[in-house]
């Protein structure tokens, strides 16, 4: 089995702080008129929002202006987490990802989250996570397709697990815990479990309507998310 995490308001908060250094970033680089407002973050892959934010702002995207954002993204977020309480573990999330962890073989814990991996791992570690705890990590810009979509997430996780472990897992094996309907649809569009939690912009009833085999509140119940996880079924 393997249970693929999503980071931001799953596993972390972050307090917005990622679309702050997108701002200043893209500030320093084009102008004081680049903006953010009305692009979506949340469940997102950090390359389609680099590229909603430059259309937005009236600036090409090229690959050259893609690297520069990433780059002065990564240098801002790289000094913003060593701030004290900028990133931090949401209630019951490092319970739940030690409870995993600990159940050992046949499990994997890993990861599957819009971000880059060099800004992923930052938010990860201020808030008291080491990555390399998951040995299957899915990045925001691991699609093998052009444009990428999160659909595309879940068969590479399924693709790397395969490599670690030297044997494919059936869809039905994987499970998704994330915090919005994005999570939910890329879970569902390749036939993987999902664990919905409201911890992020999409409430519990918007999860469940999404379809989401179960939703939780949050990750506090230690014992009865291990158990769902664990049970082989839907219910």
């Amino acid at each position: 089995m393997l249970i693929l995490f999503d980071i931001d308001r799953t596993l972390i908060e972050t307090q917005g702080v990622g679309m702050g250094c997108l701002l200043d970033a893209g500030r320093s680089l084009f102008g004081d008129s680049f903006t953010v407002d009305g692009v979506p973050f949340g469940g997102r892959l950090d390359p389609l929002i680099i590229a909603d934010i430059l259309a937005a702002s009236g600036v090409e995207h090229t690959a050259e202006h893609a690297l520069a954002m990433r780059r002065g993204y990564f240098e801002r977020m790289r000094h913003a987490t060593r701030r004290p309480g900028v990133s931090r573990a949401l209630a019951g999330a490092a319970e739940l990802v030690d409870a995993v962890e600990a159940l050992g073989e046949p499990v994997t814990p890993g990861l599957l989250t819009g971000n880059f991996e060099e800004t992923g791992r930052l938010k990860l570690t201020a808030a008291g996570f080491d990555a390399d705890r998951f040995p299957v990590r899915v990045w925001g810009d691991d699609s093998p397709h052009t444009p990428p979509t999160r659909d595309h997430l879940p068969p590479v996780g399924i693709d790397r697990h395969a490599t670690l472990k030297g044997a494919r897992l059936a869809s039905e094996q994987v499970i998704i815990i994330g915090d919005t309907v994005h999570d939910v649809a890329c879970a569902l569009s390749n036939g993987c479990r999902v664990l919905a939690v409201a911890t992020g912009h999409d409430p519990a009833d918007t999860l469940a309507r999404a379809g989401a085999h179960r939703v939780v509140d949050d990750l506090t119940d230690t014992q009865g998310i291990t158990q769902w996880l664990t049970n082989g079924t839907t219910n």
